[in-house]
């Protein structure tokens, strides 16, 4: 076998493990939250078998699909601010900086949500990028939390959630900036004494 059948082989193997990620993302897109093996194969114009070739299983192809989307979020998370700069200048950042990505990730972080509970591998990312935002949160707001006021860090995480934006605009209809508008009140009502 010549080098270059290898690296065809590489590249064809790449190339149809993307459009299987492609294809389940796109389905998220569509409201499609589980979506079964055979709609993502026909999608994806692979056979439900071959699937597997790329994925160990299905927890694997979500778990890849959610990893991807939070690589592409990631850029996103940059606030702007520092934690000297006003209490105001960062409440207006840190949402800019969520909604943002909420807004970009919405379809994948609402199944990631839904399929936390039967997927472990899932339900770790969750735990992970929390955590991950919960820290953004405390190193940008250590000022606002100082001595007694550290327990005020849980409200900031649930108002600054994607489960507070999802509420915020799916169910209650809100525009972005109605809803804007009302966590940014939330935030200095807590945070500006």
């Amino acid at each position: 076998m010549t080098t270059t059948e290898v690296d065809g082989r590489r590249l064809r193997r790449e190339r149809n493990r993307e459009a299987v990620i492609d294809a389940l993302v796109q389905l998220f897109d569509e409201g499609s939250y589980q979506p079964t093996t055979d709609e993502i194969a026909e999608r994806a114009g692979l056979s439900p078998r071959s699937l597997f070739r790329y994925f160990d299983d299905i927890d694997d192809l979500n778990r890849a699909a959610v990893e991807r989307e939070l690589a592409r979020a990631q850029p996103m998370l940059e606030v702007g601010v520092s934690a000297d700069a006003p209490t105001a200048d960062k409440i207006d950042g840190i949402l800019e900086a969520r909604l943002r990505m909420w807004e970009a990730i919405e379809p994948a972080a609402r199944a990631a949500r839904l399929n936390a509970h039967r997927r472990p591998v899932i339900a770790a990312q969750l735990v992970d990028g929390r955590a991950f935002l919960r820290r953004q949160l405390r190193e940008l707001f250590a000022p606002e939390l100082a001595g007694d006021r550290a327990s005020l860090l849980g409200a900031i995480e649930v108002l600054t959630s994607f489960e507070s934006y999802d509420l915020l605009r799916v169910d209650q209809r809100l525009s972005r900036a109605k809803t804007v508008s009302t966590l940014t009140s939330a935030l200095r009502a807590l945070l500006i004494p």
